[in-house]
């Protein structure tokens, strides 16, 4: 298939035409050829790439399954995922991984790259099958226990160590358990008034600063997830000036939302890490601007309604991400003047891309690169409707939420998975 996207404008500001022939980009010009598509207005951009995806699948298909996730990604203009490993059975073996990577192949609508368990069952104590999983046909180079945070200092030294021979990173959740056993919410004001058990800054700061002299002591790659306090973001900075192999990424929902929300005892808002303050969400939008922060990751959560409309205390963790994440970006970071659209490529394509070793995605929009890319339309009002979500589940805290940027399509390897805003349907082969 050969279309031409006519009009398009780069993220430098220069309007111009794509041209696509098969799976690759094949000039970015002046020449047309094959069918021409109106793109005037919209900016063309590399496909955006989620690190840290929850997809439900196997184990819990009545919250996500792949094809839905997939679903939900293409909307969200994404054209690869990573699939956290916190599913049933844990993907902790060569057949999980395969199966899930199997599963992305045949919904066919972005790449989906297993990520492997670091521990046995998620269960923090005898490393999994971290080579064999590197060696399967899903290829794996992420591992997290995410959910739950590697603990124990011997067992992480360990996996830094056995990672590092093949090129691998270990995704830490940072959360010191025994800080944050029963806690419901940010420790501070709002946890006081509200009689809600706290949950520390301390808490993720401990780990971040223990795991960064660790990945230093053994010369390895660390990448921290949901990164969200402001001491958090210090400790990162401090380890990037002295050369250490350290990532961090940030959720949208950490760079808008706050824990005085949590007065209004809805559980959509509560979420693992927890919302914190305006002071730590201002430390966030500086450190994703300014490099300290590496990426945008969507931790894209999704529960049935049961698990979400009940008390505060008896609900489950967690929001859904994908299809708001690039509108709540660009207003947070680009509407705001802190981001430029050239940092919003690095942050939600090339970063991501880079540190999961996704050779495929990330690209620059030039001739020769392969055709994943997303159109927005930069200028264009909207408001979130949990009721219109391809997700499988409706837990957004931005139901409500007026946006002003929203994908229009997105082309994975060469074909429109995403047309006018509509799933088109089509099937990757």
């Amino acid at each position: 298939m050969t279309f031409t996207l006519t009009g398009v404008t780069l993220a430098d500001g220069t309007t111009t035409n794509v041209v696509v022939e098969g799976q690759t980009i094949t000039s970015v010009g002046a020449l047309t050829a094959g069918d021409l598509i109106d793109c005037s207005g919209l900016m063309v951009l590399p496909g955006f790439v989620d690190l840290h995806t929850h997809l439900r699948e196997p184990g819990s298909e009545d919250s996500e399954t792949v094809l839905t996730g997939a679903k939900a990604a293409a909307k969200g203009g994404f054209t690869a995922v990573s699939a956290m490993a916190n599913t049933s059975p844990v993907a902790d073996t060569a057949g999980v991984v395969e199966q899930v990577f199997r599963l992305g192949k045949e919904a066919g609508l972005c790449e989906v790259f297993p990520i492997g368990a670091v521990t046995v069952g998620l269960a923090g104590e005898q490393l999994a099958e971290l080579g064999a999983m590197a060696d399967s046909a899903a290829q794996v180079r992420v591992f997290s226990d995410d959910g739950k945070c590697v603990s124990d200092p011997l067992v992480m030294r360990r996996a830094l160590e056995y990672v590092k021979s093949f090129g691998g990173v270990i995704a830490q959740h940072a959360q010191d358990p025994r800080l944050t056993h029963g806690s419901q919410m940010n420790e501070g004001e709002v946890s006081s008034r509200l009689g809600l058990a706290g949950w520390p800054a301390v808490a993720e700061e401990a780990i971040i600063a223990r795991d960064i002299l660790l990945a230093d002591h053994v010369k390895s790659r660390l990448h921290i997830c949901h990164l969200t306090t402001k001491g958090g973001v210090e400790l990162v900075r401090w380890a990037k000036s002295q050369g250490i192999n350290v990532t961090a990424e940030v959720t949208p929902h950490h760079l808008l939302l706050t824990d005085d929300l949590v007065e209004s005892y809805d559980p959509v808002y509560k979420v693992n890490p927890p919302l914190r303050t305006d002071a730590d969400v201002q430390a966030l939008r500086i450190g994703l601007a300014d490099g300290t922060i590496d990426i945008v990751a969507t931790d894209h959560a999704p529960h049935p309604t049961e698990d979400k409309e009940c008390e505060w205390s008896a609900a489950a963790f967690g929001m859904i991400g994908l299809e708001t994440a690039f509108g709540v970006i660009v207003k947070t970071m680009i509407e705001t003047g802190a981001m430029s659209w050239p940092r919003l490529i690095e942050v939600m394509s090339t970063n991501p891309a880079k540190i999961g070793g996704y050779s495929r995605q990330g690209g620059a929009v030039s001739a020769g690169s392969p055709a994943n890319l997303t159109l927005v339309n930069p200028r264009s009002e909207w408001q979130v409707d949990r009721e219109k979500m391809s997700s499988k589940s409706k837990n957004t805290p931005f139901h409500g939420t007026e946006l002003t940027a929203k994908v229009i399509h997105t082309i994975f390897e060469g074909v429109f998975v995403v047309k006018n805003e509509t799933l088109t349907g089509l099937k990757h082969e």
